[in-house]
């Protein structure tokens, strides 16, 4: 359910705060998705649908080089490709590659984490609610464009996200080097596409796998 976004503009040396625009969602809020960003229905009653104002946020004057988003797969269920027009970066999936050693990757562990520069803490709060994430989010992307280049980030979001280590199970916390062939080979048949990418990546380092397209998980100023 979609009931509040923001525009915000990110590069590797500027972050600017756009706007945020309250979305009547065509139904009433559930009590679930109130407490995550306590928005009420009476909020957003008078608000315009998504549709009306997709394009004018997704397409904005002078273009974008691509829009991004932290786990980009949330927003890409709304911001389909005929208001977007334009690729997605996927900080989560670009963070896994950059940034392996940490523990864990949602946007706001990395914030933490990582305490990006010039990050003013209370406009980053609340949490859960469309500014204050994405601005958070612009501050991981200003880090990574300098940590590698944009065509970089455009593929690595192309893919499933690389897990650094096994997320469940009796293997859970090990990097993949650790497990031997047998056990890549039952994760490289698992539902999950990012445990599945993540063990036929292992398998074809060892030479265990021919190199083919990634399983599945596709996800220019950045927006």
């Amino acid at each position: 359910m979609l009931v509040e976004i923001n525009d915000s503009t990110s590069s590797s040396t500027a972050i600017a705060r756009v706007r945020v625009i309250l979305v009547n969602p065509g139904r009433p809020i559930s009590p679930e998705t109130m407490a995550v960003h306590h928005i009420l229905d009476e909020q957003v009653a008078a608000a315009r649908f998504w549709k009306e104002v997709a394009s004018s946020v997704l397409r904005p004057e002078g273009g974008v080089l691509a829009l991004a988003a932290h786990r980009a797969a949330f927003e890409q269920r709304y911001c389909t490709p005929r208001f977007t027009g334009a690729a997605w970066i996927c900080s989560w999936k670009c963070a896994l590659r950059v940034w392996p050693h940490l523990s864990r990757f949602s946007n706001q562990m990395l914030r933490y984490q990582r305490m990006p520069k010039g990050l003013v803490h209370s406009v980053g709060l609340p949490a859960h609610r469309a500014m204050p994430d994405a601005y958070v989010t612009a501050h991981h992307l200003r880090e990574l464009l300098n940590e590698t280049n944009f065509e970089q980030l455009m593929a690595w979001s192309s893919e499933p996200g690389l897990l650094p280590r096994v997320p469940s199970g009796a293997e859970r916390g090990k990097t993949w080097d650790r497990l031997d062939t047998t056990v890549l080979k039952v994760f490289a048949g698992d539902r999950d596409a990012d445990v599945r990418f993540s063990a036929e990546y292992e398998l074809r380092r060892r030479g265990e796998l021919e190199t083919s397209a990634a399983s599945d998980g596709a996800q220019g100023r950045l927006l």
